[in-house]
């Protein structure tokens, strides 16, 4: 009868250590997107203030040893004009791109662009290595939300070519078909403002 009682008792423990490894664990929208974004190998830094972008900024560059950025962004270009960094207004592969973007998408650490960002051009097209300057009033749950936000944010003059970086690590082969010849996958640094 012992031996009845140790079995079961093993099985009804093994069976909640189980359903407490199974529990879901809800985390905040910022939290679920930086665990996501590092795990697809995203560089984030995370700045309180204006002095502090600008100083991250200035380190990214000199960590690459890149002399100048892209940027069409009219903000950003304050940014880079404070710390002398020389600035083309044209794209190319070799030149880092320094942009917003839409939305920082929680669910799978992506970050949505549009044609505000990109122009016309897809992301395939634009430079390898990317700097974005984002806040933290942009994460959204998921695409659903963010593309509801563009919609609500826009209304009347809605942006095109909506996309995402969903890779961050180029030595990750992506076998999604849907994404043959397209590929996203960009060396991006994220240099997040606490704005809220």
């Amino acid at each position: 009868m012992n031996f009845f009682k140790k079995l079961f008792k093993t099985y009804q423990e093994s069976s909640k250590e189980k359903k407490t490894n199974e529990q879901e664990v809800n985390l905040s929208l910022d939290d679920s997107f930086v665990h996501h974004f590092i795990n697809k190998g995203g560089k984030f830094l995370y700045c309180t203030s204006m002095s502090e972008v600008s100083n991250n900024l200035k380190k990214i560059l000199q960590e690459n040893h890149w002399n100048k950025v892209t940027c069409t962004d009219f903000d950003l270009l304050k940014i880079t004009k404070e710390n002398n960094i020389s600035v083309q207004s044209h794209f190319s592969t070799s030149t880092p791109f320094f942009t917003s973007c839409e939305h920082l998408i929680a669910d799978k650490g992506d970050i949505l662009f549009s044609s505000n960002q990109l122009g016309s051009l897809k992301l395939a097209s634009v430079s390898k290595h990317f700097i974005v300057y984002a806040t933290t009033s942009q994460f959204v749950k998921n695409t659903s939300e963010g593309l509801t936000g563009i919609k609500t944010h826009f209304s009347g003059n809605i942006p095109t070519n909506i996309s995402s970086v969903k890779n961050y690590n180029f030595e990750v082969e992506d076998d999604n078909f849907l994404s043959y010849g397209n590929n996203n996958t960009k060396d991006l640094y994220l240099l997040l403002f606490e704005d809220l």
